[in-house]
């Protein structure tokens, strides 16, 4: 016979009434994330702000010398030759602004630049400060410092110079890698993949930010990293191109001419929209017919077309620092590409 055994509560339950009565209240040691993101954003100082009525001549040149720059933050600073001109003769350059030649334009200390000045809304534009813009050498010469970096700091398959074939499986600019296949045939050691990975500072894009690719032929060059890794160098389209978005797209701007329109539809999240293009605006022809076959092609799509002046643009086509807005009046350029006729270089 098994003796009986009273059923034991589990010790939870046991003391459920004694963590129900309790005035005890969690209270963290250590400060959470948020908590801390708030005290960095009071703690930081803005930076050095001007009157918004503070005049800048917007054809004016400038020279000065590179004092500080982050490569991998893409920011830096330069001392302005002619005092004056700007607080503390010190003004802020984003790498957007430098002309460069490199697939990742950056600058380096103690170099010799000419600029011009714009004014930028900061902070969420509660204060207007000073930037550099259209930053060169002295003269008006493209900044092209990757190559010779590279040769003191790399170590290549083959030589700096010598360029390997093979197909972009992807690129993906949020995560800043993809991978490509080197086509076969080559002579190389067998300690080196037929499949190498692809970091953003090694897609030249012609100095702008890399788009999202794949299955794409393209050229590069091998170099092996401090730990062994192998790596692809400077990657292009075949024949040394740069993976531009005009040249993924064979676009072709229709020149310098501007037009005006207004923001019709804008979908800030995933940074894409339509222009409508003022009435009184008349398109150029090629333009016109390319608005035509995509206008066809929506009808067999289902949707209806309102408007036939409806320009598609995207959030790299804009301006720095424009936000676009339903209803916003704007200028731009034209572009035809593969796709249909679009807007670019939009501004407010």
């Amino acid at each position: 016979m098994v003796p009986w055994v009273p059923v034991q509560k589990p010790w939870l339950k046991q003391n459920q009434n004694n963590y129900q009565n309790s005035q005890f209240q969690y209270q963290p040691s250590q400060p959470t994330y948020q908590n801390r993101w708030q005290q960095n954003q009071q703690q930081r100082k803005p930076p050095q702000s001007v009157p918004a009525s503070f005049q800048v001549d917007p054809n004016m040149r400038y020279t000065g010398v590179v004092s500080f720059y982050a490569k991998w933050k893409g920011y830096g600073f330069v001392t302005v030759s002619q005092k004056g001109v700007v607080p503390n003769d010190r003004l802020f350059v984003h790498w957007r602004q430098v002309q460069s030649d490199d697939r990742f334009p950056f600058l380096v200390k103690d170099l010799d630049v000419e600029f011009g000045i714009m004014k930028w809304k900061d902070w969420n534009g509660n204060i207007t400060t000073l930037r550099a813009k259209n930053l060169t050498l002295l003269g008006g010469m493209t900044v092209a410092l990757q190559d010779d970096e590279d040769a003191r700091s790399k170590t290549f398959i083959g030589g700096q110079n010598l360029r390997y074939t093979g197909v972009l499986k992807f690129f993906d600019p949020r995560c800043g890698f993809g991978y490509v296949t080197m086509d076969q045939g080559y002579d190389v050691d067998p300690s080196v993949p037929s499949e190498l990975r692809v970091e953003t500072a090694e897609v030249n894009a012609g100095g702008h930010q890399p788009l999202y690719m794949k299955n794409l032929n393209v050229e590069f060059g091998i170099w092996r990293t401090h730990r062994g890794n192998y790596k692809v160098y400077n990657m292009t389209l075949p024949g040394g191109h740069p993976l531009t978005q005009d040249a993924l797209e064979n676009r072709i701007s229709m020149g310098p001419q501007t037009y005006r329109g207004s923001v019709n539809i804008w979908n800030w999240r995933q940074g894409w929209g339509f222009i409508l293009v003022d009435a009184l605006q008349t398109l150029p022809p090629r333009v016109m017919a390319k608005l035509a076959h995509m206008q066809q092609i929506a009808r067999q799509r289902g949707k209806s077309i309102t408007n036939e002046k409806m320009l598609y643009f995207r959030r790299p086509d804009c301006s720095q620092g424009l936000n676009p807005s339903r209803g916003m009046q704007v200028i731009f350029q034209l572009y035809i590409d593969d796709k249909g006729a679009g807007a670019c270089d939009v501004h407010s």
